[in-house]
Protein backbone atom coordinates (compact mmCIF):
# COMPACT_ATOMS: atom_id res chain seq x y z
CA UNK A 1 0.00 0.00 0.00
CA UNK A 2 0.87 3.25 -1.02
CA UNK A 3 1.00 6.50 1.12
CA UNK A 4 2.30 9.32 -0.53
CA UNK A 5 2.42 9.49 -4.39
CA UNK A 6 4.54 11.76 -6.65
CA UNK A 7 2.38 12.37 -9.81
CA UNK A 8 4.16 14.41 -12.43
CA UNK A 9 2.60 16.36 -15.06
CA UNK A 10 3.36 18.17 -18.21
CA UNK A 11 -0.14 19.60 -18.81
CA UNK A 12 -0.41 17.56 -22.30
CA UNK A 13 -3.64 16.17 -22.82
CA UNK A 14 -2.16 12.54 -22.02
CA UNK A 15 -0.90 14.33 -18.54
CA UNK A 16 -4.23 14.73 -17.61
CA UNK A 17 -5.65 11.15 -18.16
CA UNK A 18 -2.18 10.39 -16.21
CA UNK A 19 -3.09 12.76 -13.31
CA UNK A 20 -7.03 11.71 -13.46
CA UNK A 21 -5.67 7.81 -12.95
CA UNK A 22 -3.37 8.51 -10.72
CA UNK A 23 -5.98 10.43 -8.45
CA UNK A 24 -8.31 7.44 -8.52
CA UNK A 25 -5.40 5.43 -7.47
CA UNK A 26 -4.38 7.36 -4.59
CA UNK A 27 -7.94 7.53 -3.53
CA UNK A 28 -8.08 3.48 -3.56
CA UNK A 29 -4.74 3.57 -1.43
CA UNK A 30 -6.48 6.84 0.98
CA UNK A 31 -2.89 8.10 0.09
CA UNK A 32 -1.74 11.79 -0.50
CA UNK A 33 -0.58 13.17 -4.39
CA UNK A 34 1.96 15.08 -4.56
CA UNK A 35 1.86 16.86 -7.72
CA UNK A 36 4.85 18.23 -9.45
CA UNK A 37 5.25 20.23 -12.79
CA UNK A 38 8.58 21.07 -14.52
CA UNK A 39 9.26 24.15 -16.61
CA UNK A 40 12.18 22.87 -18.32
CA UNK A 41 14.89 25.42 -18.38
CA UNK A 42 15.65 26.84 -22.43
CA UNK A 43 18.30 24.55 -22.97
CA UNK A 44 20.57 27.52 -24.91
CA UNK A 45 20.61 29.38 -21.72
CA UNK A 46 23.62 27.35 -20.38
CA UNK A 47 25.21 27.59 -23.81
CA UNK A 48 25.36 31.49 -23.91
CA UNK A 49 27.80 31.46 -26.88
CA UNK A 50 24.98 29.62 -29.12
CA UNK A 51 22.80 32.76 -28.92
CA UNK A 52 19.29 32.85 -28.11
CA UNK A 53 16.58 32.06 -30.60
CA UNK A 54 13.51 32.99 -28.96
CA UNK A 55 13.20 36.04 -25.79
CA UNK A 56 14.30 34.09 -22.91
CA UNK A 57 12.28 35.92 -21.09
CA UNK A 58 9.03 35.24 -22.79
CA UNK A 59 9.90 31.44 -23.03
CA UNK A 60 10.38 31.45 -18.85
CA UNK A 61 7.27 33.30 -18.49
CA UNK A 62 5.64 30.56 -21.14
CA UNK A 63 6.67 27.68 -19.93
CA UNK A 64 6.16 28.77 -15.82
CA UNK A 65 2.59 29.47 -16.84
CA UNK A 66 1.92 26.09 -18.07
CA UNK A 67 3.63 24.43 -15.49
CA UNK A 68 0.75 26.52 -13.23
CA UNK A 69 -2.33 25.76 -15.55
CA UNK A 70 -0.95 21.95 -14.85
CA UNK A 71 -0.71 22.04 -11.17
CA UNK A 72 -4.09 23.96 -10.88
CA UNK A 73 -5.72 21.36 -13.01
CA UNK A 74 -4.40 18.41 -10.68
CA UNK A 75 -5.09 20.44 -7.89
CA UNK A 76 -8.90 20.42 -8.74
CA UNK A 77 -9.15 17.28 -9.50
CA UNK A 78 -7.78 16.13 -6.31
CA UNK A 79 -10.31 18.40 -4.53
CA UNK A 80 -13.00 16.46 -6.26
CA UNK A 81 -11.31 13.12 -5.47
CA UNK A 82 -11.25 14.36 -2.15
CA UNK A 83 -7.89 13.43 -2.02
CA UNK A 84 -5.23 14.91 0.04
CA UNK A 85 -3.07 16.63 -2.54
CA UNK A 86 -0.22 18.93 -2.12
CA UNK A 87 1.30 21.00 -5.09
CA UNK A 88 4.53 22.82 -6.71
CA UNK A 89 6.05 23.40 -9.46
CA UNK A 90 10.01 23.97 -10.44
CA UNK A 91 12.20 24.37 -13.06
CA UNK A 92 14.94 22.43 -14.07
CA UNK A 93 17.42 21.64 -17.23
CA UNK A 94 16.52 17.68 -16.74
CA UNK A 95 12.74 17.21 -15.34
CA UNK A 96 13.45 13.76 -14.73
CA UNK A 97 15.88 14.61 -11.85
CA UNK A 98 13.26 17.39 -10.61
CA UNK A 99 11.30 14.14 -10.39
CA UNK A 100 13.33 12.18 -8.82
CA UNK A 101 14.65 14.99 -6.33
CA UNK A 102 11.35 16.07 -5.35
CA UNK A 103 9.76 12.09 -4.83
CA UNK A 104 13.18 11.56 -2.45
CA UNK A 105 12.68 15.40 -0.55
CA UNK A 106 8.79 14.72 0.05
CA UNK A 107 9.19 10.93 1.23
CA UNK A 108 7.12 10.11 -1.52
CA UNK A 109 7.09 5.72 -1.76
CA UNK A 110 5.88 5.82 -5.59
CA UNK A 111 6.32 8.17 -9.00
CA UNK A 112 3.37 8.30 -11.20
CA UNK A 113 4.32 9.68 -14.72
CA UNK A 114 2.62 9.57 -17.95
CA UNK A 115 4.49 7.25 -20.91
CA UNK A 116 5.21 10.35 -23.49
CA UNK A 117 4.99 13.92 -22.74
CA UNK A 118 4.27 16.75 -25.09
CA UNK A 119 7.44 17.00 -27.12
CA UNK A 120 7.63 15.21 -30.60
CA UNK A 121 9.66 12.32 -31.43
CA UNK A 122 9.46 11.44 -27.82
CA UNK A 123 6.18 10.02 -28.67
CA UNK A 124 7.23 7.73 -30.71
CA UNK A 125 8.82 6.08 -28.16
CA UNK A 126 8.91 5.86 -24.33
CA UNK A 127 9.45 9.06 -23.73
CA UNK A 128 12.71 10.16 -22.74
CA UNK A 129 12.11 11.69 -19.03
CA UNK A 130 9.61 9.01 -18.33
CA UNK A 131 12.82 6.21 -19.56
CA UNK A 132 15.32 8.11 -17.42
CA UNK A 133 12.94 8.26 -14.43
CA UNK A 134 12.37 4.36 -14.80
CA UNK A 135 16.57 4.41 -15.21
CA UNK A 136 17.60 6.52 -12.55
CA UNK A 137 14.87 6.02 -9.71
CA UNK A 138 15.63 4.04 -6.31
CA UNK A 139 11.83 4.14 -6.00
CA UNK A 140 9.32 2.34 -7.82
CA UNK A 141 7.36 4.08 -10.76
CA UNK A 142 4.18 3.84 -12.72
CA UNK A 143 4.23 4.55 -16.25
CA UNK A 144 0.85 5.14 -17.48
CA UNK A 145 -0.45 5.00 -20.88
Amino acid sequence: MFKKILVATDGSALSDKVVQAAITFAAGQSATVVGLSVAEIYPFMLMPEAGAMVDLSTYEELQDKSAQQAIERLKAMAATAKVNCETLSTRGVHPYEEIINTARDKGCDLIWMGSHGRKGLDRLLLGSQAQRVLSHSTLPVMVYR
